[in-house]
């Protein structure tokens, strides 16, 4: 996978986006999910020169579009001086490699674009080890594109019969020793954080979950203080963090854990690099599932947000529906009545939430001395089971 960064003095990398519709897919939906493709392409540092879509009855095997597709493509590119084509579908290998050579640009899919993201982002230890070993077992069965010209290398580690081995074959050894060094560490990593997770039972823990961009970082300062990167981008931030949050004199506290984002088509390769993070969602007492109620597509963002909680193994019954963004809906008729609205950004309906959330817990905790002090933390009764 070719990197994406850009630097401050460099000139932004110029993408042309490619859609397909597919049978049961309309148009209209492709270009909503252009839309968030954009988004994507924006926050890692490109510039969105154009898009492209197509109506195909199914895939196809060798270029996903088509020969003629690709070279009509390949010519759309060079006249808006895009030096690379991104497709919101996943591809393997093949197609990436043979559309390169039609499109004589660099393709990438959604799942590497995310992953470059992913990479950009990440800052401690965990996630740049989870990130790492993600892209690499993304980018090992696609290296084929990489080598138009092979080379006999004499000699060397893991050669038989003398023969060398050509750069490819080099490049996955050390490609296969990498991800094997980055398994042990984040093993490593993910044994530290049971630990941790084992020494919090005595409180009750409450996960924010949801869609990219929904709000959660922005929630979490607001029942924490905790002054977290709440900006309105996607993949802000990636890093789990923990803090306590004061439901007030009846509710009492518990530890709130803002975790990465979920996003439509999140690569697996991710969803497994990142199963210590997520475990937090996994075996929190109470998820609180945070939507945008004021986005367009918010019934689609929330079926896939469910979806990936139902992957992580999260009774439905531990999960609390939050729609966030009230302050953004001027029409009332587009409130649905039986769902629990809040703003995290004005704090609108805040108060409401808290009470939700001490109900559904279901136990009274002490108020920490003082009511400020949040490092130590206070007395607090064992952990509710539901169920």
């Amino acid at each position: 996978m070719y990197p994406v960064e850009t630097t401050p003095s460099a000139q932004p990398r110029v993408a042309l986006l490619v859609g397909v519709s597919l049978p049961g897919q309309s148009p209209a939906v492709v270009a909503e999910h252009l839309d968030e493709l954009a988004a994507l392409a924006e926050s890692a540092g490109l510039r969105v020169a154009g898009r492209n879509q197509q109506a195909r009855r199914a895939p196809d095997a060798g270029t996903f579009v088509g020969r003629g597709k690709a070279e009509e493509i390949g010519q759309e590119a060079a006249a808006l001086g895009a030096d690379l084509v991104l497709f919101d579908d996943d591809l393997s290998g093949g197609q990436v490699k043979n559309l390169e050579e039609l499109v004589d640009r660099q393709v990438m899919d959604r799942s590497g674009l995310i992953l470059e993201l992913f990479h950009q982002r990440a800052r401690s230890r965990e996630a740049r080890t989870q990130v790492e070993l993600a892209r690499l077992s993304y980018l090992l069965p696609r290296l084929t594109r990489r080598w138009r010209h092979l080379s006999r290398q004499a000699g060397g580690v893991g050669v038989r019969g003398g023969e060398g081995e050509t750069q490819l074959e080099a490049d996955r050894r050390m490609l296969r020793h990498r991800l094997q060094r980055l398994k042990r560490e984040l093993a490593e990593i993910e044994r530290t954080r049971l630990q941790q997770r084992r020494g919090r039972r005595g409180m009750a823990i409450v996960a924010l979950a949801g869609y990219t961009n929904a709000g959660k970082s922005t929630l979490f300062n607001r029942l924490t203080r905790a002054g977290v990167l709440a900006e309105d981008r996607l993949f802000a931030t990636l890093d789990p963090r923990l803090r306590q949050a004061h439901l007030g004199p009846r509710g009492g506290v518990v530890l709130l854990a803002d975790t990465v984002g979920f996003i439509r088509k999140l690569p697996h390769h991710l969803v497994a690099s990142f199963r210590s993070t997520l475990a937090e969602v996994a075996d929190a007492d109470l998820v609180l599932h945070l939507v945008d109620g004021s986005h367009p597509a918010w019934h689609e963002q929330r079926d896939i947000a469910n979806e990936v909680l139902r992957e992580l193994g999260v009774d439905p019954d531990r999960v609390l529906l939050v729609f966030n963004q009230r302050d953004r809906i001027t029409d009332p008729a587009l409130v649905a009545p039986d769902g629990l609205w809040i703003s995290a950004a004005t704090g609108l309906g805040i108060d409401d939430l808290k009470a939700a959330i001490a109900a559904r817990l279901g136990s009274r905790r002490p108020a920490a001395a003082g009511g400020e002090d949040r490092d130590q933390p206070p007395p607090v009764a064992p952990r509710p089971s539901f169920g």
